[in-house]
Order: structure tokens, then sequence, then C-alpha cells
């Protein structure tokens, strides 16, 4: 039987295929009816289910994160695909691939790997490569580092998600230092590739991705910070005010404290951090969820839940346009002559040029006799 994969479904298709279960709930039509609503997911995406019929005996079947075997339609609902389940079995772990259910970072492993490493390899403070080298040397921590989501639903939902997003946003922190005096790269290269260090183990990932105990009482940012506080202890010396100014990036990445964050950023590193931090996830996330629209060949997405909002799907550019671009010439501004008409063009009377010029009936400046 071939693998039915949730981001390939088209309304009206007919279901014979294995999901992963990751919600189950019974809930009550206004008829007093029970039916069920379910969540499914494979590797390619999540789709909403609904059990209509059978409810109660179907219910004794399975449970949340089992693999079933489902009989169904795929439908559309208020601008939403969906499985209407009309049969459903449950499955042993050793009669599915895996891979097919488990969604994996698209970058390789290996390669974002090496770029950890040259990441580190590129700090000149020797407090915060020993730092990051007690982290990395660490293989429990390391296993976990590469293999973590960077979140539950929102963004890099996938394994190595949270590495992707990782060394996303200490490769954007390299994009903006040049253009700011005075930022101090290192602390923020390190604030990038720890700021999230904590949702190792504030989330399980050896299925569905969900919140550990720890994770849903104590959370990812106070959880990092105590991780911090323990490899820095280890370090001689460590400057107190160093490591100050780390845990406040951790701290402060969320922003603001309706976003769970314990502290506001106080610092222009912490500042850039959060917006970084926050432009990364966001466009991964949108591009994530626009992706899954476009296979369905619509030019809105349906609504994000998240956001709050509907996002447009054609940006101008199909993948043939952008793959067949030409390499454009670089154009020297000094050396470019101007045309006859640029050198005689006369100045426009605007505020710009000359800001009191629409004053001067008003004979403001006249001088009084």
């Amino acid at each position: 039987m071939s693998k039915q994969f949730v981001a390939e479904l088209k309304d009206r298709d007919a279901i014979n295929s294995v999901f992963m279960v990751k919600e189950k709930a019974l809930a009550m039509a206004k008829n007093g009816k029970p039916y069920m609503n379910l969540k499914f997911m494979d590797k390619t995406g999540e789709i909403d289910g609904k059990i209509w019929d059978n409810v109660d005996e179907l219910d004794k079947l399975f449970q949340k994160g089992d693999f079933v075997l489902i009989h169904g339609t795929a439908s559309v609902y208020m601008g939403k695909m969906q499985l209407v389940v009309k049969k459903i079995s449950h499955l042993e772990e050793d009669g599915v691939e895996l891979a097919d259910f488990i969604p994996v970072s698209p970058v390789p492993l290996a390669e974002m790997k090496a770029e950890l490493l040259d990441i580190v390899g590129s700090l000149t403070n020797r407090y915060l490569k020993s730092l990051m080298n007690a982290f990395l040397q660490d293989p429990g921590f390391l296993g976990a580092y590469c293999k973590a989501p960077a979140a539950k639903g929102m963004h890099h939902v996938y394994l190595g998600g949270l590495l992707e997003h990782s060394l996303s946003v200490a490769r954007l922190v390299d994009a903006i230092v040049p253009q700011y005096k005075g930022i101090n790269r290192d602390l923020l290269v390190v604030g990038a590739l720890l700021h999230d260090i904590g949702k190792v183990a504030e989330l399980s990932y050896e299925r569905a991705f969900e919140y550990t105990d720890e994770g849903r009482l104590i959370g990812h940012i106070s959880i990092g910070v105590e991780m911090l506080t323990e490899r820095i202890s280890g370090i001689p010396d460590f400057p107190r005010d160093l490591a100050m100014l780390l845990k406040h990036l951790l701290l402060s990445h969320h922003g603001q404290y309706e976003y769970g964050s314990p502290k506001r950023p106080k610092t222009v590193e912490a500042t850039v951090l959060h917006y970084l931090d926050d432009m990364d996830s966001k466009i991964n996330g949108i591009s994530a969820h626009i992706a899954k629209e476009q296979i369905q060949g619509s030019r809105w997405t349906s609504h994000h839940r998240l956001y709050n909002l509907y996002f447009f799907t054609d940006n101008g550019m199909d993948e043939e346009e952008e793959a067949n671009l030409p390499d454009e010439q670089p154009v020297n501004i000094a050396e470019k002559p101007l045309t006859e008409p640029e050198k005689q063009k006369p100045l426009k009377n605007s505020f710009g040029n000359q800001p009191f010029s629409a004053l001067q009936n008003l004979n403001l400046f006249e001088e009084k006799g």
C-alpha cells in the first residue's frame, strides 16, 4: 500500500493510508450525538480529522501518538482540508516506516554540524569559546540539540529545527553586526546559539512533538538559564558581568512580558537578538504555512490561528523565473555619466530644497518699520 502524504491530498480524494495521531478529543454535537476531533500528521504536514459514526467503539481502538490506518475521504470544509474517517485501525510501530511520519529539517545534519563548529571556531573571546565547547563536548546535550524541533507548532517544527533556527539567527547576527558600531559580536553569536537551549528539555520529540512536564511547569527560558549557569560554573574565572549579559540575552529574547519574557531587552545585543529571533521564526512559520497551501493551488492560505491572518501565496515570481534570472551587471555609480537632460534638470521648488518658499506671500520675513 503506497503512502498518501498530507501535503498531496486533494478535495474528494479517497483515503486508504497510514497516519500518526497527533491530537484526539471527544466532543458533543448539538443533537447530543458524540463525535471525535482528530489531528493527523506525517512528515509533510498536519490535517484535521473527524469521526461522526461509531465513535464509542472506535475510541477504544487507538490513542494519541499511535499509528493508524485510515479509510475515509478528504474534503474541504470552510476553506480547510480535513479527513472524514469511516474506518480506523491501530498499527504497531514496526509495521510502518518512521521516516514517513516524523518531519526532519531539509538541511542535512552533517552540514549544520560543520557550520556550528565553524561559528564556534570563529569566536575570539576565550571565555565564550570555552563555554560553547563545554556544551558541544557533552554528547548528551549535543545529540538533543541536533535533534530537537525549535517549537511545537509555530516554526521549525521538525527534527533538527532547533539547530537550524539557532544557526540561522547566528548568520543574521553576522549580517547585522557590520552595520552598527560597538556591538559585541561574540556575545551576540553565543546568545543566538544558546537562546533556545532549554527546548531540548521543554519538548519531547520521539514521535509527535509535545511539551514535557518540565516544559509545562518551568519553560525553556528558565531551563536554559539553569543550563547556562551550570556550564559557566565549570569555567574558571568566567567574568561575572559577561555571565550576567549572556543570561540577560536568554531571559529577554521573547521581548515582552506578555510573550513569556521574564525581562525585556535592556542592552543593544539583547534588542538585536530579540528582533532577529522573532524575524527568523516568523519567516519560517509563514513560509511553511504558504508552502502547504500552495500545493492545493489556492492564492490565499487558510486562516493562520497563531498570526490571526490569511496570507497571499503569490509573490510575483514563479519557480522558473526565479531559477532563470539573468545575472545583473554591477553598476559603478561614480563612473556613470549623467545624460544631458539630467545635467540641465532644474531643482523643483519643494519643501526639501526651499523650505520657506511657500511662506513668502505671508510677509513673515519683512522687516517692520
